[in-house]
């Protein structure tokens, strides 16, 4: 099913059951499991509804299981530490007895500049000169920088991926402009790692190859509006033992370095009759 900006929020509209305990929704993406990126997203809206007045810092989760779009999710915050400009929890997302995820989240108030710098955008092309992505139903935009396909199994490139993305409809909230990014850069990393390796690619994913994120980690540096366009600018330094890491930074359109990712991934042969990590 097609990405609305509505089914999103209804999924980051946790019902509270208990004492930082909450049910959540699903997003209908039309698979089998639950998209990555709206369990990133997730965590996101708990820790932050937990810690009421700080924003995410860093969040790092670890995929465990699957989760069935059929069933809802069962969120629930263990509170490490809440002091005046930090704070930390633990967000494990469930279904059932079986954990789906687990994330470490730092949360941070602003504080005045002591040092200040940070890295620019090299020249990546405006949006506009990028190639739309076949999903891009103008809810959730998406442009592949260089025309690359990581779709086309028999197109070949370098470990790199530039992707221009935004959400015109996306609410003025900084929290959930952050679950937004969140939710937009799970997807990347694993076609990126395949781009160098001809008849591999990620339209094989989960037919002939077997591949899931196995941890991801986003620090958000700046705040931004998630309606703009974003620039993630992907690169997959090593691919190996079944494993593949991969890294990104994410720009504003004038240059402004807004937040990094990092995701290491499980990329190797479908085991005969495995579906799982």
């Amino acid at each position: 099913m097609p990405f609305t900006i509505e089914a999103f929020l209804d999924a980051l509209d946790l019902k509270e059951v208990g004492t930082d305990r909450y049910t959540a929704g699903n997003i209908d993406t039309g698979h089998f499991v639950v998209f990555g990126g709206q369990l990133l997203a997730q965590s996101i809206a708990a820790a932050r509804f937990a810690e009421q007045g700080k924003s995410v810092k860093t969040l790092h989760t670890v995929f465990a299981r699957a989760g069935s779009p059929a069933e809802p999710m069962q969120i629930s915050v263990e509170r490490l530490h809440s002091g005046r400009s930090l704070a930390s929890c633990t967000v494990t997302i469930s279904q059932g007895e079986q954990v789906c995820t687990r994330s470490m989240v730092l949360l941070s108030a602003d504080e005045p500049d002591f040092i200040r710098h940070g890295d620019r955008l090299t020249d990546a092309g405006p949006p506009a000169a990028a190639s739309r992505r076949r999903e891009d139903n103008g809810e959730w935009e998406v442009r592949i920088v260089d025309g690359a396909d990581i779709d086309d199994p028999l197109a070949v490139g370098p470990a790199r991926l530039g992707v221009w993305t935004r959400f015109p409809n996306a609410p003025d909230d900084p929290a959930t402009a952050q679950a937004l990014l969140a939710y937009a850069t799970d997807g990347f990393l694993i076609g990126t790692a395949m781009r160098p390796h001809r008849g591999v690619g990620q339209s094989l994913a989960h037919r002939t190859i077997s591949s899931g994120v196995l941890s991801h980690t986003i620090t958000f540096h700046e705040p931004f509006s998630a309606a703009d366009w974003l620039l993630l600018s992907h690169s997959s330094p090593y691919a190996g033992r079944g494993r593949s890491y991969g890294r990104a930074d994410v720009f504003a359109e004038d240059g402004r370095l807004l937040a990094s990712f990092v995701q290491d991934n499980m990329i190797r042969a479908m085991p005969k009759g495995a579906t799982g990590l």
